[in-house]
C-alpha cells in the first residue's frame, strides 16, 4: 500500500472543518459568529464535512504499482503526476484553507466591543437609524386608518395576553407570528415600564425609534456595554449592543444615549444594567431617545452578548 500525501491532507482538512464546527457548537461560541436561526444549517454542514472525510479517507491508501519508463537516449524523461506535496500553487491553496482552521480551532471568537463600534462610526449609525425610523413612521402615518383598525383588534385581545415571551435563554432567537408580534408592540405602548430583554431588544428598539414622543416619560430597563464618543458631553455615554442579522460580518451597533452624573467614572466596554426615564434629545439635527439614568450597576458580560432580530413566521 502506498500513502497518497495530498489525499491525506485533503482528508485532514475535511475532518478539521467538521471538528471546528462541532467545537463551536459545543462551547456555544457559534452564537458569537452567526444568527441562531442558522444553527441547524451549521450543524448540517459539520455532518456533511464528516461524511466527506470518510469518503476521502478511502483515497489515502492505494495499491503500489510498478511503472516502467522507456526513454530514448537523446531524450530526457520528466514525469510529473501532479502529486508533489511541495507544489507552490497547491501549498498556497492549502494555506488559505488551513489559516481559518488554525484560528478557529486555537482561538476563541473575539466579542465585538467599543473599539469596533468606534470604527463603524457608532453615533453616525445611531443617527441614521433614527432618521430611517422616523421616515418609516411618516409612512405608517399615511396608512393610519388601516393601522387603527388593526390596533383595535389587537387591543381587544391584549387582555388575554398576560405572559411575556420567554427570553430566559439568550441563545435562542424568538420566532413568533405576526399577530403575536403586534401584541408585543401593544404591550410596549401600554406598559409603564419597558424591559429591554435580549429576545425583544431589536423589536422594541425599532418601535422606540419610531415613537419617541409617545413613549417619552416611561421607565426603561436595559443592559449593555459602555461606548463613549468624543462629541458627547462628560455625563453622557451610549449603552450599546451589537445586532446580528445573519452573521458577525453584518453586525451593527444599536443603543441608547444615556445621561447620568457617574458617567465619567465608567470605562468603555464596561457592562452595566441600568434603569432610567425615557426622554428626547437632539444630536446633529436628529431626534434621539435619551435615557436619564436613575439606577445602575456593573454586571458581567453575558454569555451571549449579541441581540438578534425577531423572526416573524409567515402564516
Amino acid at each position: 500500500m502506498q500513502l497518497q500525501f495530498q489525499q491525506a491532507v485533503r482528508a485532514f482538512i475535511l475532518l478539521a472543518f467538521s471538528t471546528m464546527l462541532f467545537k463551536l457548537h459545543y462551547t456555544g461560541d457559534i452564537y458569537k459568529l452567526i444568527n441562531p436561526k442558522y444553527e441547524n444549517l451549521s450543524q448540517i454542514a459539520s455532518i456533511i464535512f464528516l461524511i466527506l472525510f470518510f469518503i476521502q479517507i478511502t483515497r489515502v491508501w492505494t495499491a503500489r504499482k510498478s511503472h516502467s519508463h522507456h526513454c530514448h537516449e537523446d531524450q530526457s524523461c520528466h514525469h510529473d503526476h501532479g502529486d508533489s506535496p511541495f507544489h507552490s500553487k497547491k501549498l498556497f491553496s492549502y494555506a488559505i484553507l488551513l489559516f481559518p482552521l488554525a484560528t478557529g480551532l486555537l482561538l476563541s471568537p473575539k466579542v465585538l466591543d467599543a473599539s469596533i463600534a468606534d470604527k463603524k462610526g457608532a453615533m453616525l449609525m445611531l443617527s441614521n437609524q433614527e432618521q430611517v425610523s422616523q421616515g418609516d413612521n411618516n409612512r405608517l402615518d399615511s396608512e393610519s386608518s388601516v393601522q387603527e383598525e388593526k390596533n383595535e383588534k389587537y387591543q381587544e385581545e391584549i387582555s388575554s395576553f398576560h405572559q411575556p415571551v420567554d427570553s430566559s435563554n439568550g441563545e435562542n432567537q424568538l420566532e413568533i407570528s405576526e399577530e403575536e408580534y403586534n401584541k408585543l408592540i401593544n404591550q410596549l405602548i401600554q406598559n409603564d415600564t419597558i424591559e429591554m430583554n435580549d429576545s425583544l431588544y431589536a423589536a422594541y428598539y425599532d418601535e422606540i425609534g419610531m415613537n419617541i414622543s409617545n413613549l417619552k416619560g416611561k421607565t426603561i430597563k436595559l443592559k449593555g456595554f459602555i461606548y463613549k464618543d468624543k462629541d458627547l458631553s462628560q455625563n453622557q455615554l451610549v449603552i450599546s449592543r451589537f445586532l446580528i442579522t445573519h452573521c458577525i460580518a453584518d453586525a451593527s451597533i444599536i443603543g441608547f444615549l444615556s445621561e447620568f452624573t457617574e458617567a465619567p467614572s465608567l470605562n468603555q466596554d464596561t457592562w452595566v444594567e441600568a434603569e432610567g426615564i425615557l426622554d428626547i434629545t437632539t444630536y446633529n439635527g436628529t431626534e434621539l431617545p435619551l435615557i436619564k439614568i436613575t439606577d445602575w450597576k456593573k454586571v458581567n458580560e453575558p454569555k451571549t452578548p449579541y441581540v438578534y432580530p425577531i423572526s416573524i413566521k409567515i402564516m
